[in-house]
Order: structure tokens, then C-alpha cells, then sequence
């Protein structure tokens, strides 16, 4: 019988274990240019024992900035400072892979250095208020993308990802899900387009799988991987067509040989997606389990029965470097501040309590 303590080969690249950490924000880029510092070192090289660390959601451009003092991977800066992190985390053992992040209309002018708008598919906001150093601050409509700057995106996404692995990191995870950009053109009220990129099912797909594609030719599909949401409401998502939209993504994005698919589940009624997705998809499947509280032990047997080959936790190993040790012993558990973390399951939302909720 296998377990989340067992190996796997992750398109070549061999974990210790089917333990993942998954990607929270922490906003703690607070060198020059937006670069990490040393408590980020320290942070990611304490959590080296998961068999995969997935970073904070880190932005491929100025644009897709959404947080304050979230890292970059747009600058020789950046590239340099992540650099220490990969480091230090192979020298533990462990395995990172960058999650690129655009935020899309989650984001506002406060945030950037010229005042710009944030991008979107179509200008619509969302509803709500964003936590900035000027204090709360309500979303504001986007600017929608124009076809060529669509395009000029997906190209800072393959640029990024190039940058990650010249920072040493071991692969990437595209952010497709809680309401950023790819998931927003993948949800109908905030994909409002009558072009190739909106409107019907086979449309609203095509960014996703022109980023994924990009990213896959830039770095190799073994060194892919794509996060999803599906029925998520995060961010002021509202899907009316999830059974049909992602096994529609997924059917197109199976033939690439992704390094891995991972689904975040954010309501009770998720896992029969989760079900079908897992049918269908035939590489390595990731799964953060909904959950009541922290997910802890208890959703161990989600890898024994099949339903995932690697298990994402997110809150309680903020409060648990340790976390695959304290696993295998079915706790004591160092109890995360709960203040910080709201929403359904265990999605490592983090720092801003009651007014940005992310991860």
C-alpha cells in the first residue's frame, strides 16, 4: 500500500516523500526591487522536508503585482535573491518549485511605481478591498487586456519561468486558480469577451492552455505544473459551467506530459470534480483536500485509497516546519493563528485578517 511517507518520481525529479507544501502569500519581499530576504531563506529552508516546497505566488511582471510586498521574478535582482532560497533549500535536501502568480484585477495603483491600472480580461471589478501600506483600499475596474498585450503576457509568464530555473529552482507551478488572472479568464463574470479568448467553454480555456503550453516549450512539461480551483469563489469568481470547463482544460492539457496538476478543493461539493479530473488526468495529481480546520492526518488516506498521489498542506505548516515528521506521529500540532486564516478548507491564506484573504 502506498503512502504519503513513500518516494515518487516526479517526471524525473525524485521526492522523499507525497508530502507538498502549498503556496501562501506571506508579503515579506522587502528588499530592493521587491526581492526576498533572509527570513525568506530561512523560511523555506526550515520546511525542506516536504517532498515538494510550492513558493508564495510570485509575480512574472510589474503588472502582476496584487499584494503588497509580494517578490517578483522580472528582475536579475530577483532572479539573484531567489537564488539564496533554492540554495539553501537544496542544501536541506529539498525540492522547490516557483509558483508564478498574476494577479490580474486582484491588485491596485497604489501598488505600482507609475500608478497603473491592473489588467483583466474585461473591465469589470471585483468586489472588495485589498490591504495596502495605505490601508484598505477598494478593487478597482481593470483595464482589459488588448489581444497583442494577451499575447505579451504569456510571453512574461515563459520569461518568468525561465527566470525561476535560472534561480536555481527545480520546476514551476502556474497559478490557474482563487480568482487571479488565468482563473479569471476562465470564469464567465469576469471573462466578458467576444473574441477567441471569451464566450463559449473552448474560449475561455484557451489562456490557460496558451500559458501552459508557453511555459512547458520554455522549460520543459516535466517542470510544469498548473494549480486549478474549481467552483471556487474566491476573489469574486462566480462559475456556472465548472463540470464542463475543467475536464474541457484538462482533456487539451493532457497531451503536454505536465510535471503535475494540482487542485485546490474549497467546498464540500468539490471532490466529484476532484473525482473526475483525477480519472482524466494521467501524470502526477495533487490534491489540498477541503477539510474542517487545518488539514492534519486525517486526509492521510486520500494517497493510500488513490484519490491523489501527493497531499498539500497549507496552514499548518506555517505553525510546523516539521510538519512530515509531526505527520507520521499523527501530531502534537503547533496550532496556527487562526486570526489570519479564513475561507473553507486549508488554502494557507495568510497575514491580512478580515481584509485579504490569498494563497
Amino acid at each position: 500500500m502506498t503512502t504519503v511517507f513513500d518516494p515518487i518520481d516526479l517526471s524525473g525529479t525524485q521526492l522523499d516523500n507525497r508530502i507538498a507544501m502549498a503556496p501562501m502569500t506571506r508579503s515579506r519581499a522587502f528588499g530592493d526591487g521587491l526581492t526576498v530576504t533572509d527570513s525568506t531563506v530561512e523560511y523555506y529552508s526550515q520546511r525542506a522536508g516536504a517532498g515538494l516546497i510550492i513558493t508564495e505566488g510570485i509575480q512574472p511582471s510589474v503588472t502582476g503585482q496584487g499584494y503588497p510586498d509580494t517578490p517578483g521574478l522580472h528582475s536579475d535582482e530577483q532572479v539573484a535573491a531567489w537564488r539564496r532560497v533554492t540554495d539553501a533549500v537544496h542544501a536541506e535536501g529539498g525540492t522547490i518549485f516557483a509558483q508564478i502568480m498574476h494577479a490580474g484585477r486582484i491588485g491596485h495603483p497604489v501598488l505600482f511605481p507609475d500608478g497603473r491600472a491592473s489588467v483583466a480580461p474585461s473591465a469589470v471589478a471585483a468586489a472588495g478591498q485589498l490591504f495596502t501600506h495605505e490601508g484598505p483600499k477598494d478593487f478597482l475596474a481593470p483595464r482589459e487586456l488588448t489581444a497583442e498585450e494577451i499575447r505579451s503576457v504569456v510571453d512574461d509568464f515563459a520569461a518568468a519561468a525561465r527566470n525561476a530555473i535560472a534561480a536555481g529552482f527545480d520546476g514551476v507551478e502556474l497559478h490557474g486558480a482563487n480568482g487571479y488572472l488565468i482563473h479569471q479568464f476562465l470564469a464567465p463574470n469576469t471573462n466578458l469577451r467576444t473574441d477567441e479568448w471569451g464566450g463559449p467553454v473552448e474560449n475561455r480555456i484557451r489562456f490557460a492552455v496558451e500559458v501552459t503550453k508557453a511555459v512547458a516549450a520554455a522549460i520543459g512539461a516535466e517542470r510544469t505544473g498548473l494549480r486549478l480551483s474549481p467552483g471556487n469563489v474566491y476573489n469574486d469568481i462566480a462559475e456556472t459551467d465548472t463540470e464542463a470547463l475543467y475536464p474541457a482544460l484538462v482533456e487539451q492539457l493532457e497531451p503536454l506530459g505536465l510535471g503535475y496538476l494540482h487542485i485546490t478543493e474549497t467546498n464540500t461539493g468539490a471532490r466529484d470534480v476532484t473525482l473526475a479530473l483525477r480519472k482524466q488526468f494521467s501524470g502526477t495529481f495533487i490534491l489540498n483536500p477541503v477539510t474542517e480546520g487545518p488539514t492534519d492526518h486525517r486526509v492521510l488516506p486520500l494517497v493510500e485509497d488513490g484519490i491523489a498521489d501527493i497531499l498539500a498542506f497549507g496552514a499548518l505548516f506555517l505553525a510546523n516546519p516539521d510538519l512530515p515528521a509531526r505527520l507520521r506521529t499523527e501530531g502534537p500540532y503547533n496550532t496556527p493563528d487562526t486570526a489570519s486564516f479564513f475561507g473553507g478548507g486549508d488554502q494557507g491564506y495568510t497575514d491580512y485578517p478580515t481584509l485579504s484573504v490569498r494563497g
